[in-house]
């Protein structure tokens, strides 16, 4: 019997290997820092998707998620025979789209405007005041909200200097929505403008100087150097944000609605929360849970086609 030879490593094989180990220990400082970040999204969103099982089961408490027996997707037909859950998606819909029309600009214009300031403490102190909205909760920011928009607030008091009448806003499913728009783009315009100052620090200075040379003013260059030179950035935040489409912002709503506006403010997530910890129907939760999350994935993936298409390879995720 003839015995084969060990297989034999290319010298290009082993090279590749020593390169590699090479880099390893070179960034090992960079690669334990990674460490936290990796654990925290296998622990709270890899594992946990070990539960989208109970979408396809009637889950009992008492049986515990394997034993529980497999209904197929009857739960997934209870919830589209729902006639309130459509009433939810419109909801999650309307609000997601006034926000990412109104609120996604708004960091874009804010960046472009604070960098054409030339004094840098003004810059910075505008910087970080913008910032601090951030770092509040909201249920820290909602309680500021109710004063604000409450009938002895600031609002409804400079408005009965003019005579008119005072206005519950919070209350009345007229103003809910445009509060919520608003006060969302305040809570993080400022947060979400850091990676379009990033990209504009990147910009070749010598194509400013080139543009002042030519006579070109201050919104010539913005909308001939900056805005184009932005445009994948732009693209890529863009897609981003259509992943979010059906995320409403549930820590917004939770804490600013209320049963007289519940009609136009009820979103997915509000639901889900209610069907699965308030009435413990945890395989209805998981069944809405997890068609938001196709959706989100097949919007990232098309929107992620389109822009391709439109823009090239370089103004896509991949």
């Amino acid at each position: 019997m003839e015995e084969t030879a060990p297989p034999v490593r290319s010298g290009y094989e082993q090279k590749n290997k020593k390169d590699t180990w090479r880099k390893v220990k070179q960034y090992r400082v960079l690669l334990l820092m990674l460490v936290p970040g990796m654990l925290y999204y296998l622990v709270f969103h890899y594992l946990p998707m070990y539960g989208v099982i109970l979408a396809f089961k009637d889950f009992k408490i008492t049986r515990g998620i394997i034993d529980s027996p497999w209904v197929g997707f009857e739960v997934f037909e209870k919830v589209f025979a729902d006639g309130y859950f459509y009433t939810v998606l419109e909801n999650t819909l309307v609000i997601s789209v006034y926000k990412l029309v109104f609120g996604f600009p708004v960091p874009i214009f804010f960046a472009l405007l604070l960098s054409e300031i030339s004094s840098m403490r003004f810059k910075k102190v505008v910087q970080t005041v913008s910032y601090l909205p951030h770092f509040i909760s909201w249920v820290v920011l909602a309680g500021v909200f109710f004063t604000m928009f409450s009938l002895e607030g600031p609002i409804n008091t400079v408005m009965q200097w003019f005579g008119m009448e005072p206005i519950l806003y919070l209350a009345d499913d007229r103003y809910f929505r445009t509060i919520l728009v608003v006060t969302s783009i305040f809570q993080g315009f400022g947060w979400g403008s850091i990676i379009y100052f990033a990209a504009i620090s990147g910009i070749d200075p010598q194509m400013y100087e080139a543009a002042v040379i030519d006579g070109a003013g201050r919104f010539k260059r913005m909308f001939y150097i900056s805005i184009p030179m932005l445009a994948p950035v732009i693209a890529i935040m863009l897609i981003l944000s259509m992943s979010g489409i059906l995320d409403a912002g549930f820590d917004q709503i939770f804490n600013m609605y209320n049963p007289r506006v519940m009609e136009v403010s009820d979103i997915i997530d509000t639901y889900v929360y209610r069907k699965g910890l308030v009435e413990m129907n945890y395989s209805y939760a998981t069944a809405v849970g997890l068609f938001k999350s196709l959706v989100a994935l097949v919007l990232i993936i098309s929107v992620n086609r389109i822009v391709k298409l439109v823009g090239g390879r370089d103004h896509a995720l991949w």
